[in-house]
């Protein structure tokens, strides 16, 4: 087994499950069976019950009872089959009959009632999402959203060893493409270039089992804040951007860089300037008791200092752990502080009406002395 369990993690729930007086938590997305398991499963059918005391169930899908052997942090493994020659409901019903079955012992279970997005699985192709039929088999549980969220916003030494690794594989893709990137390449040639380093590299490592990328590209006037990948050619003298998330066996990073090939002209020269500054705001912003709100207040009023009021149109600081995006968030009309273990992504961007723009956005980890940049590839490209 790759990673050991990481008690400091689980204690942390059980503690938020007795201040609650849960019993147990049922949970079937896939970030959430990773963090109480370690099983990152193939098709999101999975589920987790886990008690307060006692061992956790794993509910998996048969074909990965050789994953489930070598990953999980649990013994008790109940499998289903994808098929069944005499029941023809989808293996999402099995997957409940089985955790049905490993919960009666519970009377105070907690289910995440109010999960609104949820990482991917190892498919990632075919989110696999709740029906009816999953909550209503517990018709009195509480939600055990927002104690998964609160627990989950502290990183332990293990999760933030598992984040530096895909921040590592990050950067070295980004080197990649600093190197082979040459104008006129469409921007989809661009992101194979930066995705297949990932999945290749990535996951050669030998503390990697496996390495996904996800990518948008645009270069020069094809930068918007969020559009599809497409055909238009990188520009020479102007940034190509690459929004890009990294998962490396369940855990994330999630990273806003830029390539220039050629002499970064003068309007993109001042801009990065701009956004640079209000960025390092941003960033020392970090610091344990410091206000969420006051953060989004800070980068978007330096955003509007430089020129460009009501900018930018999507959130500017978000936690990253066992998803890209996962609380806290930070917004000017909401609470909430900084704390010592928090990882945050920084992301302040300034777009151009007629096209064109930066964003960039990296990686902090919180410690009493303020953040750590978890990545090595650089904001200042130039």
């Amino acid at each position: 087994m790759r990673w050991e369990r990481d008690d400091a993690k689980l204690d942390r729930v059980r503690a938020a499950m007795a201040d609650q007086d849960l019993d147990a938590l049922i949970v079937r997305a896939p970030d959430n069976v990773l963090y109480l398991t370690n099983f990152w499963g193939m098709k999101g059918y999975e589920a987790v019950v886990f008690p307060r005391a006692g061992e956790p169930t794993l509910v998996a899908l048969e074909p990965s009872a050789g994953d489930a052997a070598r990953m999980a942090w649990t013994e008790d493994v109940r499998f289903f089959g994808g098929y069944d020659p005499s029941d023809p409901r989808p293996p999402t019903m099995r997957a409940l009959d089985l955790a049905l079955g490993a919960s009666t012992d519970y009377d105070r279970v907690g289910l995440e009632l109010s999960l609104g997005t949820q990482a991917a699985d190892r498919m990632v192709g075919e989110p696999t999402t709740y029906t009816k039929a999953w909550f209503d088999a517990w018709p009195t549980a509480s939600d055990a959203t927002p104690l998964l969220n609160e627990a989950r916003a502290i990183k332990t030494p293990q999760e933030l060893e598992r984040m530096r690794i895909a921040n590592e594989i990050a950067a070295a893709a980004m080197e990649h493409v600093k190197a082979n990137l040459r104008p006129g390449m469409t921007e989809s040639q661009a992101a194979a270039l930066w995705l297949g380093h990932v999945h290749g590299e990535g996951t050669a490592r030998p503390d990697v089992d496996l390495a996904l990328g996800f990518s948008l590209v645009w270069s020069g006037p094809g930068i918007r804040t969020f559009t599809a990948t497409g055909d238009r050619p990188v520009q020479e003298n102007e940034p190509t951007l690459f929004e890009i998330w990294v998962c490396a066996d369940g855990y994330w990073c999630d990273h806003t860089k830029n390539v220039c090939p050629g002499e970064l002209e003068l309007r993109y020269d001042e801009l990065l300037d701009q956004l640079l500054a209000v960025y390092a705001r941003g960033v020392g912003h970090l610091r344990p008791g410091a206000e969420l709100a006051e953060l989004d207040r800070l980068v978007r009023a330096g955003i509007e200092e430089a020129g460009y009021p009501g900018q930018p149109s999507h959130p500017v600081a978000h936690g990253v752990g066992a998803r890209a995006h996962e609380p806290p968030y930070a917004h000017q009309a909401g609470g909430g502080t900084i704390e010592t273990g928090m990882v945050f992504a920084i992301e302040p961007g300034i777009y151009w009406p007629e096209g064109g723009g930066l964003r960039v956005e990296d990686n902090f980890f919180v410690t009493a002395d303020g953040a750590e940049k978890l990545s090595s590839f650089p904001d200042d490209f130039r």
